[in-house]
């Protein structure tokens, strides 16, 4: 049965969430970086780690941005396929919240309108946004505010099949070494592994948004993670890049089926506070 979805909720929605994302730490970020800031074993990096929490705790409590950088938005949309969208057209309504978010609650506008001219749109619009159509007849929103101390810092290595898993261990390893403190460590690191050039992309920003403590069903793609964290913790990046046995929280690993003539591998890296905000409408 086709229910209706006026998007003017979307809109107040994604303007809600603007503002919880650049504000505070998702709960399993939180619970990540205080694990980390325990288990550190250079004295620097527990110091820098227990200073990144007290940040944290004051932008929580004076109602102030967790990062300078409050990103370019970026929304995923699962949309159901009995929603039907009444009112402003879908992508419209989106940019709105956006705009309201931003404006609303004072953050830094950081989008330019060409990326030669350089002009600032003085709103943080437009969002970058991604559609799936799903089974249903619900909206899952996130949110995922991406600044580009770490955004810039992203690879996509198009591999040989013959490179195998090893090819795919190298590549992700050379983009963390490459990204070293310019990525605002600890980090999150987000892989997508198959599909084709953009697919590979997509999947890595995608992975960047799961729940810290959700694994993957695939049992080499769990122990792949686990391996390439333990390598990243093992290359002494560290704490805001000083040295330290925690230079990731984690590996987040999505793969897609792709061509018998590649091994696409794209990897997108965020900072300590891997923004992201979701709701379900």
């Amino acid at each position: 049965m086709v229910r209706s979805v006026d998007t003017g909720i979307i809109t107040e929605h994604i303007r809600e969430m603007c503002f919880e994302a650049n504000h505070y730490l998702s709960g399993d970020m939180d619970f990540a970086l205080k694990k980390a800031a325990d288990a550190e074993k250079s004295a620097l990096g527990k110091k820098i780690l227990n200073q990144l929490l007290e940040n944290l705790k004051i932008a929580g409590e004076e109602n102030i941005p967790i990062c300078q950088d409050t990103g370019m938005a970026v929304v995923f949309l699962e949309v159901g396929q009995d929603v039907h969208f009444e009112g402003d057209p879908i992508e419209d309504a989106v940019n709105e919240g956006v705009r309201r978010g931003y404006t609303e609650g004072f953050l830094r506008k950081s989008v330019v309108g060409d990326p030669i001219l350089r002009n600032n749109t003085k709103d943080n619009t437009p969002a970058v946004i991604h559609y799936t159509i799903v089974p249903g007849d619900q909206v899952k929103i996130t949110v995922a505010p991406k600044g580009f101390g770490s955004e810039n810092m992203s690879r996509v290595f198009m591999l040989k099949p013959a490179d195998g898993i090893e090819g795919v261990k190298n590549a992700v390893l050379t983009a963390v070494r490459d990204a070293g403190p310019n990525a605002c460590p600890p980090m999150v690191v987000g892989v997508g592994i198959g599909g084709d050039f953009e697919k590979a992309a997509l999947m890595a920003k995608q992975a960047l948004t799961r729940d810290l403590g959700e694994k993957p069903k695939t049992p080499y793609v769990r122990e792949l993670e686990q391996e390439l964290l333990e390598k990243i913790n093992g290359l002494g990046i560290g704490p805001g890049g000083l040295g330290g046995t925690t230079t990731a929280l984690s590996v987040n690993i999505n793969t897609y089926p792709t061509h018998i003539a590649g091994l696409p591998v794209a990897v997108n890296i965020c900072c300590h506070v891997n923004r992201h905000a979701v709701r379900i409408v």
